[in-house]
């Protein structure tokens, strides 16, 4: 029986239908007589098979590029397997609903081949059926701007959107979301690159407060964790609250009035607070390597991919080994002619469990929804027993070592590769990643791994900082982003007229990684010492919005125009870290990572568990801060 499954989906019987080519048969007992040698080539016969399947099938509108993406899996089917073997076909598929183009690829070990569309689904939704999708691509992008609010927030991914759940539900309706893109998002707006999906369960991946009983699978794909921030959007009615397409370029605060004045690429207002969700992962980080300007061939960062440019039968130098790299190496390695994969650092690779989940699964955490939030704290609390092997005893790493040492032996036979690729340092120095083919890919025999970093391109020559040369006609640039200089810093000048960035001189530091003194009614998400190497992004989040919220309420309470951390509350804080960072596995696990500034400090990570962060950050202290009364100084 048909089922459309109430989201962008479908599961049930289809009918695909592919073009095979037709083989002569060897048994023929009448052969066809050679051709004439002067008759042209015979132009080569295909027959379509049709074969019935049974499909499961979800998508989602993105409007990054204006077009609907499809996805999902085939059903092991003996005849598509004998069609296709390991490799992929364009195909039509068919259900009750209709009939798409598509292409098929890549069985797992079941034998369930992948499937994936764009534009016209085969199943009902918003894009199929005609509707319009303002909703989905927003409609207040226009609506002008107040000369007034209470809050500007500025940013429209997790942290954001968070903070505009959070005020709404405490009754503070008087906010505007400043969104300098066409739509909401944030880093899973930007990065659309193939592969791209999040190494947290996708259970903890999502807010608390508003739980998704239709993830598909355990580890999310961008397009579902995109439509999910789409669809909080409008479960909490934000719409209204957004302006699109508008970037606040200066944040200045004026003593005068106690409030902060905001120029943006509309126009200018005011706000009495201001909520930095910008993010630490907003801006590609590009690197300085002489005669990349000059680069013959295309090049794009990771964040930014370039889907106009068809990779297919190129030499493709993917720079960079991170958590974006070891997505994209796999993806697009069946169709190049040749990668080059320039490696600075091995990354300690672990196998990644995930798991379609399965249609019983999503239909018992969306009636009886106690079962998603035992299967949420579950997950939560195997990734939160991990912390001390992190931050206490990196010794407690060895056993994973072990299995990461595992995966790479079985899936890289040549020794020479198997070195290149062996981490020297304790894993959880750097990022851990997880990847069931990034391993593979690299072992194909159109894969090169450069041990060493980018120094110089002349031409269309790439040279290593070894000295190896390589020929691309593309550079992939999977080098990360600005998150230890984050650009918005720049712009928001606080009390002194400083810049917060001339504030921080290289090293960032913030009270309870929310609040900085001498920048009052200041707000970050996600701000220095908030990041963690063992659990869900969303948590700490979560934890800082509750912070936030307090904090607009202790001004009421108190009836003053503003709080400014007290120096010296923020130094102890920031001592506190320091004493509690020296013995994680970031300080001495011997690498060089993004997490450290040019001084070695670590502004970026939380050396505990989220438990205390949340304790921590449970309410405001206001002895931790100035006063700041209408029309009073902040000193």
């Amino acid at each position: 029986m048909a089922d459309f499954n109430g989201e962008d989906g479908y599961s049930g019987p289809a009918t695909l239908s592919l073009s095979v080519p037709t083989l002569p048969s060897s048994a023929s007992q009448t052969p066809e007589p050679a051709a004439p040698r002067d008759a042209p080539p015979a132009t080569p016969r295909a027959d379509t098979l049709d074969l019935r399947v049974t499909v499961d099938l979800r998508g989602y509108f993105q409007p990054i590029d204006g077009r609907y993406h499809w996805h999902g899996r085939i059903a092991a089917h003996d005849g598509l397997s004998a069609a296709l073997a390991s490799g992929r076909s364009t195909a039509t598929i068919s259900t009750p609903h209709g009939s798409a183009s598509c292409e098929i690829a890549d069985p797992d070990p079941w034998n369930r081949y992948r499937i994936t569309g764009t534009s016209t689904p085969p199943f009902p939704s918003a894009f199929a059926t005609g509707e319009s999708t303002a909703a989905i691509t927003d409609t207040p992008r226009r609506a002008s701007l107040p000369s007034h609010t209470r809050i500007a927030i500025i940013g429209s991914g997790f942290g954001g959107l968070g903070a505009a759940i959070r005020l709404r539900q405490n009754g503070i309706t008087d906010f505007v979301i400043f969104e300098r893109a066409s739509s909401v998002g944030g880093t899973w707006r930007d990065n659309t690159y193939p592969g791209c999906a999040c190494d947290v369960p996708s259970h903890l991946y999502s807010f608390s407060f508003a739980p998704n009983p239709l993830w598909s699978r355990s580890f999310s794909r961008q397009p579902e964790i995109r439509a999910y921030l789409e669809d909080v959007t409008d479960r909490y009615a934000l719409r209204r609250h957004l302006r699109f397409d508008t970037e606040v370029t200066d944040v200045r605060w004026d003593t005068a009035n106690s409030r902060w004045n905001l120029r943006t690429s509309r126009g200018d207002l005011a706000a009495d607070i201001v909520i930095s969700a910008a993010g630490p992962l907003a801006d590609p980080s590009l690197p300085d390597v002489p005669g990349l300007d000059g680069f013959r061939g295309e090049v794009f960062h990771s964040s930014r991919w370039n889907h106009d440019y068809d990779l297919t039968g190129k030499r493709v130098a993917v720079i960079g080994t991170g958590a974006s790299a070891i997505q994209i190496v796999p993806e697009i390695q069946p169709r190049v002619a040749r990668l080059t994969l320039f490696q600075r650092t091995p990354a300690w690779v672990l196998p990644r469990r995930d798991r379609r989940i399965t249609a019983a699964e999503r239909w018992l955490y969306r009636h009886v929804p106690p079962t998603q939030r035992v299967a949420r704290l579950g997950i939560y609390a195997v990734r939160e027993s991990t912390v001390g092997a992190f931050v206490k005893r990196p010794a407690l790493l060895k056993s994973a070592q072990r299995l990461a040492l595992q995966n790479l032996n079985t899936a890289v036979a040549d020794p020479e590769l198997r070195s290149k690729l062996t981490p020297s340092y304790i894993m959880g120095c750097k990022r851990i990643l997880l990847s069931n083919d990034f391993y593979p890919a690299l072992a194909r025999p159109n894969v090169d791994v450069v041990a060493s970093g980018l120094a110089k391109v002349d031409g269309s020559t790439l040279i290593s900082q070894d000295g190896t040369a390589v020929e691309a006609d593309v550079i992939v640039l999977a080098t990360g982003f600005h998150a230890i200089d984050v650009p918005i810093a720049n712009h928001v000048y606080g009390v002194d007229g400083k810049t917060l960035a001339e504030a921080w001189q290289g090293d960032m530091r913030a009270l309870r990684g929310t609040t900085v003194a001498g920048f009052p009614n200041l707000c970050l998400v996600i701000g220095p010492n908030t990041g963690l190497g063992h659990n869900s992004m969303v948590h700490i989040i979560e934890s800082q919005l509750r912070y936030i919220v307090d904090y607009v309420k202790t001004l009421d309470r108190f009836g003053v125009a503003a709080l400014d951390p007290r120096p010296d509350a923020q130094e102890r804080w920031c001592d506190d870290i320091e004493r509690r960072m020296t013995p994680t596995v970031w300080n001495i696990g011997g690498c060089a990572s993004w997490y450290l500034n040019a001084a070695g400090r670590n502004p970026t990570l939380w050396p505990a568990s989220t438990i205390r962060f949340r304790r921590e950050t449970r309410s405001i202290d206001v002895d931790e801060y100035h006063l700041v009364p209408t029309g009073g100084s902040a000193r």
